[in-house]
């Protein structure tokens, strides 16, 4: 291994040992073990997906009508997919694509979150993978 210089405030230094000496492990290993798990962090962690206020203004009043009234998530599926959209599983919610594909935002940038719609329709959209909040919502008592 390669030897670094690092310049700390003593009572970083102070906390370094106390945590490393609780561990069992060197300083060394201790700040080998943080830089890694930062690299990881980095590296795995999702982008924030940011959409354009620009974009989003339109589309939040091109389909409005068709959050509103639709009765399930076929009919919303139906209504989107006229005007060339569609509605996916993203993460933990939903977000709207265009029909090639193209990510264009979270439903709740439309005012219509992942969880309000599973509650209006009393579904959880089909085959989401992410139980824990459809086991929430669906099970809350009114």
């Amino acid at each position: 291994m390669d030897e670094i210089t690092l310049k700390a405030p003593p009572e970083m230094i102070a906390a370094l040992a106390r945590i490393a000496q609780r561990d069992d492990i060197s300083v060394g290993q201790l700040i080998r073990n943080s830089i890694e798990k930062e690299f990881y962090r980095r590296e795995k962690a999702k982008t924030a997906f940011m959409p354009d206020e620009r974009l989003v203004a339109p589309l939040r009043a091109l389909l409005a009508d068709d959050f509103a009234y639709a009765n399930g998530w076929a009919d919303l599926a139906a209504r989107l997919h006229r005007k060339g959209y569609k509605v996916n599983e993203a993460g933990g919610g939903i977000a709207v694509f265009r029909l090639d594909g193209t990510k264009v935002c979270k439903g709740s940038d439309l005012g219509c979150s992942y969880s309000k719609l599973m509650k209006r329709f009393n579904a959880p959209f089909p085959n989401h993978a992410h139980r824990r909040l459809r086991d929430r919502v669906l099970t809350a008592p009114e």
